[in-house]
């Protein structure tokens, strides 16, 4: 790739667009960040790397105008600044796209877009035709196909993130804060946004870049700072190829294999299935924009399999798992689904739960969590009945339950009764996990499980599931990432429009899984 920061021999190195100089910030107590250097330059892609809790979002809520009250200084194109908000921010020509979506769920896609600075017709009411013709044409530069009169809430995660990308682009913005751009994006989508940096990259806009994807590191950033417990640990002049170092500088150490490298049980392929599928439809008294259900799905997870479901944004995978949980709502379930060889009609998930069938959402925040109340509370919610009698919970129990999560799991948390929303990502995913285990599936059902979690969090979450495979748990794994699908799958069903395109072995090629999700029937051999 060439780097659009990179000067020819000789040639001094563009006027940065912002600096960050000694920047420190204390929340209470807590030193967020320390003394942090950190500069962006026109035209390049600068990776923002560290663990959850390390300091990067505190110090692109400065950058950003979200926090106002730090020591150090701000520079903007060599001049001193200091915003009082993010429209002043935003006025200065820095743009942030969050990885906790800032999005109204009951406003359209347009009006989501031009929020706050709305386009007037001459009699100054908003010109909402404008607004459509704008966002759908800004939509369009991106290769993104999303009716703008949909609302938010009618959207999926990863569609709710093509937009708010699209959103932040529409300010023009000099240098643009990308947080996880890609957490909820399909690779396909993830390919088409990467062509859109380029073409920022082109046009002198500074990137900073924050991402756990190590693989997208090496191919989109010119260089890399990597924070640690809230300090700078080091810089990289060129991530490709400089993963171990990344990491290391990362967690204090070198890395153990992100995948885990236990011992995996005998084979199960001739073991009855704990979760067996057949003709999976789920029909709908009228049709949802946006959502590809099952049709014609079958399957078969045995125990001690680990499952991949792989396929572009919209193939079907997030309404399978929910289908399969009971999640699913407007419609009615049809085909034949077992589990432990007994019939399973899904119809709500207090029923999943009592065939011992747990669901990890893809949304922790929105659907996952309740981020008010307590990491114990949160813990428990779906295991009540083991901690309670005669409908009284019997605090004693539900103590040692909510202990033995947060030590196995290693859950970072001040006390369980502090708020889960006041929890990093990967400790608040851990606490979803945590939730599930706790009702003791046999059949284990996640989505997009570690969305948004840094490289550490990944690895635990790995040796997880490698030790719920271990002891015969079923799990069906959905996931955009394919380093993931084929590091810790045991085999990879790929989807397409709400069917099974294509079974293929764990290990199973990137650009085949890629060109079966894309409608290659070409790409078939070694499928069933």
């Amino acid at each position: 790739m060439t780097h659009g920061s990179e000067s020819a021999p000789g040639e001094q190195p563009a006027a940065p667009l912002v600096e960050l100089r000694g920047i420190s910030k204390r929340f209470g107590g807590v030193l967020a960040c320390r003394d942090i250097d950190l500069e962006v330059r026109p035209g390049e892609v600068h990776a923002l790397l560290g663990e959850n809790g390390a300091g990067k979002s505190t110090c692109m809520n400065i950058l950003s105008g979200v926090i106002t009250d730090f020591d150090g200084s701000l520079l903007v194109r060599g001049r001193p600044a200091r915003f009082g908000g993010p429209a002043d921010a935003q006025a200065a020509g820095i743009a942030i796209i969050h990885q906790e979506l800032d999005l109204v769920g009951d406003l359209t896609v347009a009006e989501n877009m031009f929020l706050g600075r709305e386009l007037r017709t001459p009699l100054r009411t908003i010109d909402l035709r404008s607004m459509r013709a704008a966002a759908t044409e800004q939509l369009g530069r991106l290769g993104i196909s999303i009716d703008v009169r949909r609302t938010v809430r009618s959207l999926r995660v990863g569609e709710r993130q093509l937009v708010e990308i699209a959103r932040a682009l529409l300010l023009d913005a000099a240098v643009l804060i990308m947080d996880e751009p890609t957490a909820s994006l399909a690779d396909a989508e993830v390919r088409q946004l990467f062509r859109v940096i380029d073409n920022l990259r082109r046009d002198g806009v500074g990137i900073v870049y924050i991402s756990h994807r190590m693989e997208e590191i090496e191919e989109i950033a010119d260089r890399a700072t990597v924070l640690r417990n809230g300090a700078v640990a080091g810089s990289v002049p060129d991530p490709a190829g400089s993963r171990e170092t990344i990491i290391t500088l990362m967690v204090g150490s070198k890395p153990d294999q992100l995948f885990g490298d236990e011992s995996q049980p005998a084979s199960t392929a001739a073991a009855e299935p704990v979760l067996s599928v057949r003709g999976l439809r789920y029909r709908r008294r009228w049709p949802v924009p946006g959502r590809t259900d099952p049709n014609g799905i079958d399957l078969d997870v045995r125990p001690g399999e680990i499952v991949g479901l792989a396929g572009l944004m919209g193939a079907g995978r997030t309404e399978l798992l929910e289908t399969l949980y009971g999640a699913a709502a407007g419609g009615r379930v049809e085909g034949m689904i077992t589990v432990a060889g007994r019939r399973y009609r899904p119809s709500r998930p207090a029923r999943a739960l009592r065939q011992r069938i747990a669901f990890v959402p893809e949304d922790r925040r929105g659907s996952g969590l309740v981020l008010d109340h307590s990491v114990q509370h949160n813990l428990i919610l779906a295991a009540l009945a083991s901690v309670t009698r005669f409908g009284v919970v019997l605090g004693g129990r539900e103590r040692a339950a909510v202990r033995g999560q947060v030590s196995d799991l290693a859950i970072r948390a001040a006390s369980p009764r502090v708020p889960v929303g006041t929890l990093s990502g990967g400790n608040q995913q851990k606490v979803v996990f945590g939730r599930q285990l706790l009702t003791g599936p046999r059949v284990l059902l996640l989505d997009e499980p570690t969305r948004g979690v840094d490289i550490g969090a990944k690895a635990e979450i790995y040796r997880l599931l490698h030790r719920l495979a271990a002891v015969g748990t079923a799990v069906l794994l959905a996931s955009s990432e394919l380093p993931e699908l084929t590091g810790v799958c045991d085999r990879i069903l790929v989807l397409r429009r709400g069917r099974i395109a294509a079974e293929l072995p764990g290990d199973a090629d990137h650009d085949q899984i890629l060109a079966l999700a894309m409608g290659d029937d070409n790409s078939r051999e070694a499928t069933r």
